[in-house]
């Protein structure tokens, strides 16, 4: 029973939980003379958090900052007026499959699942650029003349957004990467599940750095682990003082109460410690030392062996019991003397009283888990020798991860997609386990270089590359091991909104576009690509499935049964909408120009209240 404060609710420290969960960066701990500590809120950095401009001030505390960190934090919180296309074509198993391929900017793509994904994703696995100068590419946001921008890079991509490559000679080097990832992880954050954790692939260029945004992201609190991976086995000797084979993975939890570790595995190496030389019927056991430091007087006591030698504990040490508990152990058999009753006394431990998993170690050596090159040819094998990307991680690195902290039905979530390897090692494990986790893979289609063998094999952005992967490791998995498990993947796309732009900006119409404005929505848009705006818009996940069926001669769209229905044909009458009311739909969205009749949309709450009331009905 729960004992009674008897005193008013602390609605000050509630707040602050509040504001903690919404913005834990905001959040500032503060110790008095006696060590208690109390939060407070960073009142400045609030209120730029709920600001969409630029908030100055000149309050000094111990923080990470550069040059750009408040426009990091706008950036992170201005919507976009973007969303998602299905690529059917691109796509396999379309119908079935419930995982997602989405092609384009990262910062766009998590902003579009904020509503559909929000607290649902239980692992990131991101392998962002490390920052060396060349591989970090992305769309300048800073305010620059044209002329001089491209003379200083001449990049631009498809939509005229201009790519920057961040050569170390900047002066904005640490800074643009930090604004790059910054914006990135904060919106990742809102993803992760009560009981989720991300972790980041980084090297020595960006470690110190990123360990500090992550502390501000996430929370001090929350760090799990810095892991070094031996990526490489043997040294490179034209290196001036030390060759680096290893890179790091930086991990942080939602909430670190809730993250539950799984452990590794037992091998069949560490079982085979385990003997039973006197046959005891609790099966095999091993023994550990019965001596422990510092000293405790009372487990300083002398012991007899069975060949009545007299021990003491080892100088400096004690025993790990007192001599009644010692005493019970020696008769229930858990203590060992060696097989001739002379040696130390020590204690038996048994196989089968051990944990079933070993709690992992953060140094993750290469014969466990693979190395760079191991992947890059196993990645050439998968293209038939080709070489098509240059630094492909270890599927055996992030299986590890999904096995320590994934379930059978967990959503796994990479951002930095690259060659796909992270929906590779997802296939592997479920074909394994039996398990059903679910993948998003998002990767901008950065363009292949034209003289690369990817290039001339036609693959002409690494988006493609990707994909590809998935498709070839699938069969290849269903070929080695005949597993039932989804290896097929939904392709979407981002772009522009549905809508005309007057749907957004209405202040800006004139009078010559009216005829242009019949219907707010683009022409080149299908039925499909509003069907997937409204799901986003609605919170529902892009992986359930999707169903058209036609009904008076119209296309409607069902999602999840009847979770969703869906018409955005023209000439929709009393007898569909009928039609519709009567499957009972949780929520019903038609087009605004869809209604063959005024008095058919004006009646449209009225039919459906008079068949099935509990619709939310939308129009578009």
């Amino acid at each position: 029973m729960d004992k009674l404060k008897m005193k008013s609710r602390d609605l000050t420290k509630e707040n602050i939980e509040k504001i903690a969960e919404l913005f834990p960066n905001v959040v500032t701990e503060i110790k008095d003379e006696k060590g208690n500590v109390t939060k407070a809120i960073d009142f400045e950095l609030l209120q730029q958090e709920l600001s969409d401009e630029i908030v100055e001030g000149n309050k000094e505390r111990y923080q990470l900052t550069w040059p750009g960190k408040k426009e990091a934090i706008v950036t992170a919180n201005t919507p976009i007026d973007k969303t998602l296309r299905p690529v059917k074509e691109d796509s396999l198993n379309w119908e079935t499959t419930e995982n997602l391929y989405i092609e384009g900017d990262n910062l766009e793509v998590l902003k579009l699942l904020q509503e559909s994904y929000l607290g649902k994703i239980k692992c990131i696995y991101i392998d962002p650029p490390y920052n060396t100068g060349n591989d970090f590419i992305y769309k300048d946001k800073f305010v620059q003349d044209e002329d001089e921008y491209l003379e200083e890079t001449g990049q631009v991509d498809e939509e005229g957004n201009r790519l920057f490559q961040n050569r170390e000679y900047r002066g904005r080097y640490h800074s643009d990467w930090l604004s790059m990832m910054y914006p990135r992880l904060k919106l990742a954050r809102n993803l992760l599940s009560e009981d989720g954790v991300i972790f980041i692939s980084i090297d020595d260029n960006e470690v110190h750095n990123l360990r500090k945004i992550c502390d501000e992201i996430f929370g001090e609190r929350n760090f799990v682990a810095n892991i070094i991976w031996e990526r490489a086995y043997a040294p490179v000797n034209l290196k001036k003082h030390f060759s680096e084979n290893h890179d790091y993975i930086v991990s942080y939890a939602k909430n670190i109460g809730d993250l539950v570790c799984k452990g590794l595995k037992r091998s069949d190496e560490a079982d085979a410690r385990y003997q039973n030389p006197d046959n005891d019927p609790r099966g095999p056991w091993t023994s550990s030392d019965l001596s422990v430091g510092p000293i405790v007087q009372e487990k300083i006591y002398e012991i007899i062996t069975p060949s009545g030698r007299r021990v003491l504990p080892p100088e400096g040490y004690c025993w790990r019991y007192t001599r009644e508990r010692f005493e019970e152990m020696l008769n229930d058999n858990r203590i060992w003397f060696g097989e001739n009753g002379d040696n130390v006394p020590r204690i038996k431990r048994f196989l089968s009283e051990v944990k079933s998993t070993v709690t992992p170690m953060t140094i993750w050596k290469h014969k466990e888990v693979g190395h760079s090159q191991e992947a890059k040819r196993e990645l050439n094998k998968l293209f038939d020798g080709k070489a098509y990307f240059d630094y492909p991680k270890s599927v055996k690195l992030i299986k590890r991860i999904l096995e320590l902290y994934t379930d059978k039905n967990s959503i796994i979530l990479d951002f930095f997609s690259g060659s796909a390897t992270t929906a590779h090692a997802v296939m592997d494990l479920n074909a394994e386990d039996g398990g059903n986790r679910k993948y998003i893979m998002v990767q901008l289609p950065e363009p292949t270089d034209e003289k690369s063998e990817a290039y001339k094999a036609g693959y002409k952005n690494i988006a493609e590359i990707g994909k590809e992967r998935i498709r070839r490791a699938g069969k290849k998995i269903k070929e080695e091991t005949g597993a039932d498990i989804d290896y097929g993947f939904r392709v979407y796309r981002v772009d522009s909104s549905n809508m005309k732009d007057v749907f957004y900006r209405p202040d800006e119409i004139e009078q010559d576009m009216l005829e242009r404005l019949e219907s707010n929505i683009k022409e080149d848009r299908t039925g499909l690509d509003l069907l997937t705006q409204v799901m986003l818009e609605l919170g529902l996940e892009l992986s359930l499935p999707i169903k058209s069926k036609e009904i008076q001669g119209k296309e409607v769209y069902f999602v999840a049964e009847n979770s969703l229905v869906a018409c955005f044909e023209e000439g929709v009458n009393e007898e569909l909408i009928k039609e519709i009311a009567k499957t009972k739909p949780l929520k019903a969205v038609f087009r605004d120009n869809s209604f063959k009749s005024c008095p058919d949309k004006i009646n449209l709450e009225e039919i459906f209240k008079s068949i099935f009331p509990n619709t939310e009905i939308r129009v578009l």
